[in-house]
Protein backbone atom coordinates (compact mmCIF):
# COMPACT_ATOMS: atom_id res chain seq x y z
CA UNK A 1 0.00 0.00 0.00
CA UNK A 2 1.24 3.49 -0.90
CA UNK A 3 1.39 5.53 2.31
CA UNK A 4 1.74 8.72 0.28
CA UNK A 5 -1.86 8.25 -0.83
CA UNK A 6 -2.89 7.63 2.75
CA UNK A 7 -1.30 10.90 3.85
CA UNK A 8 -3.80 12.78 1.71
CA UNK A 9 -6.73 11.24 3.57
CA UNK A 10 -7.94 13.78 6.09
CA UNK A 11 -11.09 14.08 8.12
CA UNK A 12 -12.62 17.08 9.85
CA UNK A 13 -15.00 16.45 12.74
CA UNK A 14 -16.57 18.58 15.43
CA UNK A 15 -17.86 15.71 17.53
CA UNK A 16 -16.32 12.96 19.61
CA UNK A 17 -16.51 9.89 17.41
CA UNK A 18 -14.72 6.82 16.13
CA UNK A 19 -14.40 6.16 12.42
CA UNK A 20 -13.52 2.87 10.74
CA UNK A 21 -11.40 3.03 7.56
CA UNK A 22 -11.07 -0.01 5.31
CA UNK A 23 -7.45 -0.12 4.14
CA UNK A 24 -6.39 -2.49 1.34
CA UNK A 25 -4.36 -5.37 2.68
CA UNK A 26 -4.66 -4.20 6.28
CA UNK A 27 -8.32 -4.73 7.12
CA UNK A 28 -10.31 -2.14 9.05
CA UNK A 29 -8.60 0.49 11.22
CA UNK A 30 -10.39 2.40 13.94
CA UNK A 31 -9.36 6.01 14.54
CA UNK A 32 -10.75 8.02 17.44
CA UNK A 33 -11.45 11.73 17.05
CA UNK A 34 -11.96 14.40 19.65
CA UNK A 35 -14.13 17.37 18.85
CA UNK A 36 -12.93 20.16 16.53
CA UNK A 37 -9.91 18.21 15.29
CA UNK A 38 -8.68 17.94 11.71
CA UNK A 39 -6.81 14.66 11.73
CA UNK A 40 -4.14 13.37 9.39
CA UNK A 41 -4.98 9.70 9.25
CA UNK A 42 -1.39 8.63 8.56
CA UNK A 43 -0.25 10.37 11.76
CA UNK A 44 -3.22 9.10 13.74
CA UNK A 45 -2.23 5.57 12.81
CA UNK A 46 1.45 5.96 13.63
CA UNK A 47 1.29 3.80 16.74
CA UNK A 48 -0.53 1.00 14.96
CA UNK A 49 1.28 0.99 11.62
CA UNK A 50 5.00 0.85 10.96
CA UNK A 51 5.84 1.91 7.38
CA UNK A 52 9.26 0.27 7.70
CA UNK A 53 7.73 -3.09 8.42
CA UNK A 54 4.75 -2.70 6.15
CA UNK A 55 2.36 -4.32 8.60
CA UNK A 56 0.50 -3.63 11.80
CA UNK A 57 2.84 -3.48 14.79
CA UNK A 58 1.27 -5.12 17.79
CA UNK A 59 2.95 -4.33 21.08
CA UNK A 60 3.17 -7.07 23.68
CA UNK A 61 4.07 -6.06 27.22
CA UNK A 62 4.71 -8.45 30.10
CA UNK A 63 4.65 -7.63 33.80
CA UNK A 64 6.22 -9.96 36.36
CA UNK A 65 5.14 -9.41 39.97
CA UNK A 66 1.69 -8.12 40.86
CA UNK A 67 2.00 -6.43 44.19
CA UNK A 68 1.23 -2.75 44.68
CA UNK A 69 3.80 -1.67 42.09
CA UNK A 70 3.11 -4.28 39.43
CA UNK A 71 -0.63 -3.61 39.42
CA UNK A 72 -0.06 0.15 39.25
CA UNK A 73 2.26 -0.41 36.28
CA UNK A 74 -0.43 -2.57 34.66
CA UNK A 75 -3.26 -0.04 34.90
CA UNK A 76 -0.99 2.84 33.87
CA UNK A 77 0.18 0.80 30.87
CA UNK A 78 -3.38 0.13 29.74
CA UNK A 79 -4.35 3.78 30.09
CA UNK A 80 -1.28 4.80 28.07
CA UNK A 81 -2.56 2.79 25.10
CA UNK A 82 0.88 1.50 24.13
CA UNK A 83 0.16 -2.22 24.65
CA UNK A 84 -2.07 -4.22 22.34
CA UNK A 85 -1.44 -7.27 24.52
CA UNK A 86 -0.67 -7.22 28.24
CA UNK A 87 0.37 -10.46 29.93
CA UNK A 88 0.80 -10.88 33.67
CA UNK A 89 2.76 -13.23 35.90
CA UNK A 90 3.03 -13.67 39.64
CA UNK A 91 4.37 -16.38 41.90
CA UNK A 92 0.74 -16.61 43.08
CA UNK A 93 -0.91 -17.84 39.88
CA UNK A 94 -4.42 -17.22 41.19
CA UNK A 95 -3.54 -13.61 41.91
CA UNK A 96 -2.26 -13.15 38.36
CA UNK A 97 -5.48 -14.61 36.96
CA UNK A 98 -7.58 -12.40 39.23
CA UNK A 99 -5.72 -9.24 38.25
CA UNK A 100 -5.99 -10.14 34.56
CA UNK A 101 -9.73 -10.68 34.89
CA UNK A 102 -10.22 -7.45 36.81
CA UNK A 103 -8.22 -5.39 34.31
CA UNK A 104 -9.90 -7.04 31.32
CA UNK A 105 -13.32 -6.07 32.63
CA UNK A 106 -12.31 -2.41 32.32
CA UNK A 107 -11.72 -2.77 28.58
CA UNK A 108 -14.43 -0.24 27.59
CA UNK A 109 -12.47 2.47 29.38
CA UNK A 110 -8.97 2.17 27.90
CA UNK A 111 -7.58 1.77 24.36
CA UNK A 112 -8.04 -1.72 22.99
CA UNK A 113 -5.74 -4.34 24.50
CA UNK A 114 -5.95 -8.03 25.32
CA UNK A 115 -5.12 -8.90 28.93
CA UNK A 116 -4.12 -12.36 30.08
CA UNK A 117 -1.63 -14.41 32.10
CA UNK A 118 1.63 -15.95 30.96
CA UNK A 119 4.60 -17.99 32.07
CA UNK A 120 7.78 -15.93 32.26
CA UNK A 121 9.40 -17.99 29.51
CA UNK A 122 6.51 -17.12 27.18
CA UNK A 123 7.28 -13.42 27.61
CA UNK A 124 10.51 -13.75 25.62
CA UNK A 125 8.71 -12.54 22.51
CA UNK A 126 7.40 -9.42 24.26
CA UNK A 127 8.46 -5.94 23.16
CA UNK A 128 8.93 -4.96 26.81
CA UNK A 129 8.98 -6.91 30.06
CA UNK A 130 8.65 -5.17 33.39
CA UNK A 131 10.02 -6.86 36.51
CA UNK A 132 8.26 -5.71 39.67
CA UNK A 133 8.68 -8.94 41.64
CA UNK A 134 10.25 -9.35 45.05
CA UNK A 135 9.83 -8.06 48.55
CA UNK A 136 8.90 -4.48 49.27
CA UNK A 137 10.53 -2.42 51.98
CA UNK A 138 9.12 -1.07 55.21
CA UNK A 139 9.41 2.44 56.61
CA UNK A 140 12.66 1.69 58.46
CA UNK A 141 14.34 -0.41 55.79
CA UNK A 142 16.72 0.96 53.17
CA UNK A 143 16.49 -0.26 49.59
CA UNK A 144 19.87 -1.95 49.88
CA UNK A 145 18.67 -3.98 52.88
CA UNK A 146 16.19 -5.68 50.55
CA UNK A 147 19.00 -6.94 48.39
CA UNK A 148 19.72 -10.55 49.33
CA UNK A 149 16.21 -11.95 48.95
CA UNK A 150 15.40 -9.96 45.84
CA UNK A 151 18.69 -10.79 44.13
CA UNK A 152 17.86 -14.49 44.32
CA UNK A 153 14.46 -13.83 42.73
CA UNK A 154 15.98 -11.63 40.01
CA UNK A 155 18.56 -14.25 39.02
CA UNK A 156 15.82 -16.78 38.41
CA UNK A 157 13.73 -14.32 36.42
CA UNK A 158 16.74 -13.15 34.44
CA UNK A 159 17.62 -16.71 33.42
CA UNK A 160 14.01 -17.28 32.34
CA UNK A 161 14.21 -14.19 30.11
CA UNK A 162 17.38 -15.28 28.36
CA UNK A 163 16.93 -14.60 24.65
CA UNK A 164 14.17 -12.05 25.21
CA UNK A 165 13.70 -10.01 22.02
CA UNK A 166 12.60 -6.79 23.70
CA UNK A 167 13.63 -4.41 26.43
CA UNK A 168 13.63 -5.55 30.06
CA UNK A 169 12.70 -2.88 32.61
CA UNK A 170 13.57 -3.50 36.25
CA UNK A 171 11.47 -1.71 38.88
CA UNK A 172 12.11 -3.87 41.96
CA UNK A 173 14.37 -2.43 44.66
CA UNK A 174 17.23 -1.93 45.11
CA UNK A 175 16.74 -1.21 41.43
CA UNK A 176 20.35 -0.42 40.46
CA UNK A 177 21.91 -3.58 41.84
CA UNK A 178 19.00 -5.71 40.64
CA UNK A 179 19.33 -4.23 37.14
CA UNK A 180 22.94 -5.47 37.22
CA UNK A 181 21.81 -8.90 38.45
CA UNK A 182 19.20 -9.26 35.69
CA UNK A 183 21.66 -8.10 33.01
CA UNK A 184 24.17 -10.74 34.13
CA UNK A 185 21.65 -13.56 34.58
CA UNK A 186 19.81 -12.97 31.30
CA UNK A 187 22.89 -12.53 29.13
CA UNK A 188 21.05 -9.80 27.22
CA UNK A 189 22.90 -6.75 25.87
CA UNK A 190 23.34 -4.35 28.76
CA UNK A 191 21.72 -1.58 26.77
CA UNK A 192 18.45 -3.56 26.77
CA UNK A 193 18.25 -4.15 30.52
CA UNK A 194 17.12 -0.88 32.05
CA UNK A 195 16.22 0.10 35.58
CA UNK A 196 13.74 2.89 36.28
CA UNK A 197 16.58 4.26 38.38
CA UNK A 198 16.21 7.90 39.41
CA UNK A 199 13.38 8.72 37.00
CA UNK A 200 11.05 8.85 40.01
CA UNK A 201 13.54 10.88 42.07
CA UNK A 202 13.90 13.29 39.16
CA UNK A 203 10.10 13.59 38.94
CA UNK A 204 9.91 14.28 42.67
CA UNK A 205 12.66 16.90 42.40
CA UNK A 206 10.91 18.70 39.55
CA UNK A 207 7.55 18.55 41.33
CA UNK A 208 8.97 19.99 44.54
CA UNK A 209 10.92 22.74 42.79
CA UNK A 210 7.85 23.52 40.70
CA UNK A 211 5.70 23.74 43.80
CA UNK A 212 8.22 26.10 45.43
CA UNK A 213 8.25 28.36 42.35
CA UNK A 214 4.59 27.89 41.39
CA UNK A 215 5.61 26.38 38.05
CA UNK A 216 4.48 23.31 36.14
CA UNK A 217 7.05 20.57 36.92
CA UNK A 218 7.57 20.11 33.18
CA UNK A 219 9.10 23.59 33.07
CA UNK A 220 11.74 22.59 35.63
CA UNK A 221 14.89 21.15 34.05
CA UNK A 222 16.73 19.31 36.80
CA UNK A 223 17.92 15.74 37.32
CA UNK A 224 18.81 13.32 40.07
CA UNK A 225 21.54 10.79 39.20
CA UNK A 226 23.43 7.96 40.88
CA UNK A 227 21.72 5.42 43.12
CA UNK A 228 17.96 5.31 43.47
CA UNK A 229 18.49 5.52 47.20
CA UNK A 230 20.32 7.29 49.97
CA UNK A 231 23.45 8.15 47.94
CA UNK A 232 21.53 9.77 45.06
CA UNK A 233 22.86 13.07 43.70
CA UNK A 234 20.61 16.01 42.72
CA UNK A 235 22.44 17.99 40.04
CA UNK A 236 21.76 21.51 41.26
CA UNK A 237 24.69 23.01 39.34
CA UNK A 238 22.93 22.46 35.99
CA UNK A 239 19.31 22.84 37.12
CA UNK A 240 17.60 25.57 35.15
CA UNK A 241 14.31 27.31 34.44
CA UNK A 242 13.82 28.42 30.84
CA UNK A 243 17.53 28.08 30.17
CA UNK A 244 18.58 30.23 33.14
CA UNK A 245 20.49 28.41 35.90
CA UNK A 246 18.38 28.06 39.03
CA UNK A 247 21.22 29.38 41.15
CA UNK A 248 21.18 32.69 39.27
CA UNK A 249 17.76 33.63 40.63
CA UNK A 250 18.06 36.00 43.60
CA UNK A 251 15.51 34.15 45.69
CA UNK A 252 17.23 30.75 45.34
CA UNK A 253 19.65 29.66 48.08
CA UNK A 254 21.59 26.73 49.51
CA UNK A 255 19.03 26.16 52.25
CA UNK A 256 16.29 25.50 49.69
CA UNK A 257 18.54 23.03 47.89
CA UNK A 258 19.28 21.16 51.11
CA UNK A 259 15.61 21.06 52.12
CA UNK A 260 14.39 19.81 48.76
CA UNK A 261 17.25 17.30 48.42
CA UNK A 262 16.32 15.84 51.79
CA UNK A 263 12.62 15.65 50.94
CA UNK A 264 13.34 13.90 47.65
CA UNK A 265 15.68 11.43 49.35
CA UNK A 266 13.20 10.73 52.16
CA UNK A 267 10.05 10.68 50.04
CA UNK A 268 9.67 6.90 49.82
CA UNK A 269 10.17 6.45 53.56
CA UNK A 270 7.55 9.10 54.32
CA UNK A 271 5.01 7.54 51.95
CA UNK A 272 5.61 3.99 53.19
CA UNK A 273 5.20 5.17 56.77
CA UNK A 274 1.76 6.54 55.91
CA UNK A 275 0.31 4.02 53.42
CA UNK A 276 2.62 1.02 53.45
CA UNK A 277 3.98 1.26 49.89
CA UNK A 278 4.84 3.61 47.05
CA UNK A 279 3.13 2.55 43.85
CA UNK A 280 1.17 5.15 41.87
CA UNK A 281 4.01 7.45 40.81
CA UNK A 282 6.34 4.59 39.90
CA UNK A 283 3.50 3.02 37.92
CA UNK A 284 3.16 6.21 35.91
CA UNK A 285 6.95 6.47 35.50
CA UNK A 286 7.24 2.91 34.20
CA UNK A 287 4.33 3.19 31.78
CA UNK A 288 5.75 6.45 30.40
CA UNK A 289 9.19 4.87 30.04
CA UNK A 290 7.70 1.97 28.09
CA UNK A 291 5.69 4.30 25.87
CA UNK A 292 8.74 6.39 25.01
CA UNK A 293 10.85 3.28 24.39
CA UNK A 294 8.34 1.46 22.21
CA UNK A 295 7.58 4.56 20.18
CA UNK A 296 11.30 5.10 19.65
CA UNK A 297 11.07 8.70 20.87
CA UNK A 298 14.75 9.05 21.82
CA UNK A 299 13.99 10.77 25.11
CA UNK A 300 16.74 11.77 27.52
CA UNK A 301 15.91 10.04 30.81
CA UNK A 302 17.69 9.29 34.07
CA UNK A 303 17.48 5.51 33.79
CA UNK A 304 19.81 2.96 35.32
CA UNK A 305 21.98 0.56 33.33
CA UNK A 306 25.31 -1.24 33.71
CA UNK A 307 27.84 1.33 32.52
CA UNK A 308 30.74 0.83 30.17
CA UNK A 309 32.78 4.01 30.49
CA UNK A 310 30.55 7.05 31.09
CA UNK A 311 32.05 9.23 33.87
CA UNK A 312 34.78 6.56 34.02
CA UNK A 313 32.24 4.12 35.43
CA UNK A 314 32.42 0.46 34.51
CA UNK A 315 30.58 -2.65 35.66
CA UNK A 316 28.22 -0.74 37.95
CA UNK A 317 24.57 0.11 37.37
CA UNK A 318 23.30 3.56 38.29
CA UNK A 319 21.41 6.42 36.68
CA UNK A 320 22.83 9.01 34.33
CA UNK A 321 21.00 11.01 31.65
CA UNK A 322 20.61 8.63 28.72
CA UNK A 323 19.06 8.63 25.26
CA UNK A 324 16.47 5.86 25.17
CA UNK A 325 14.73 4.43 22.13
CA UNK A 326 13.31 1.13 20.91
CA UNK A 327 16.73 -0.51 21.26
CA UNK A 328 17.10 0.50 24.91
CA UNK A 329 19.78 2.90 26.08
CA UNK A 330 21.58 3.99 22.93
CA UNK A 331 23.81 6.69 24.45
CA UNK A 332 24.75 7.89 27.92
CA UNK A 333 25.21 11.63 28.31
CA UNK A 334 27.83 13.06 30.66
CA UNK A 335 26.38 16.37 31.90
CA UNK A 336 28.62 19.26 32.90
CA UNK A 337 28.46 19.16 36.68
CA UNK A 338 30.41 20.54 39.60
CA UNK A 339 33.44 18.82 41.09
CA UNK A 340 31.52 18.03 44.28
CA UNK A 341 28.66 16.48 42.29
CA UNK A 342 31.09 14.38 40.24
CA UNK A 343 32.70 13.14 43.45
CA UNK A 344 29.25 12.35 44.87
CA UNK A 345 28.43 10.29 41.77
CA UNK A 346 31.65 8.33 42.24
CA UNK A 347 30.80 7.72 45.91
CA UNK A 348 27.34 6.54 44.90
CA UNK A 349 28.91 4.15 42.42
CA UNK A 350 31.17 2.77 45.13
CA UNK A 351 28.16 2.15 47.41
CA UNK A 352 26.51 0.18 44.61
CA UNK A 353 29.68 -1.75 43.73
CA UNK A 354 29.99 -2.87 47.34
CA UNK A 355 26.34 -3.91 47.44
CA UNK A 356 26.70 -5.92 44.23
CA UNK A 357 29.92 -7.54 45.48
CA UNK A 358 28.12 -8.61 48.65
CA UNK A 359 25.88 -10.94 46.64
CA UNK A 360 28.48 -12.17 44.17
CA UNK A 361 31.62 -12.48 46.28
Amino acid sequence: MDLRRLQRLRVTTNVHTEVTFPLPGLGNWNVRFRGHNRVDICNAMSLAFDPQLGNSSAMKVGIIGLGYVGTSVAISTLHSGIATELVLNDIDAARAEGEAMDLAHGAPFYPHARVGVSAIEDMRDADAVVIAAGKGGDAEQTRLELLNDNARIMRAIGRSLSGCKGVVIVVSNPVDVLTHVVADASGLPRSRVIGTGTMLDTARLRQMVGAQLRLDPRSVHANVVGEHGDSEVPLWSCANIGGRPLRQFSWWNDQLEDEISSKVRRAAYEIIQRKGATNHAIGLVTAALMRWILRGERRVLTVSRVHEGAFKLRDVALSLPSIVDAGGVVEVIEPEISVSEYQAVQRSAEVLREAHASITG
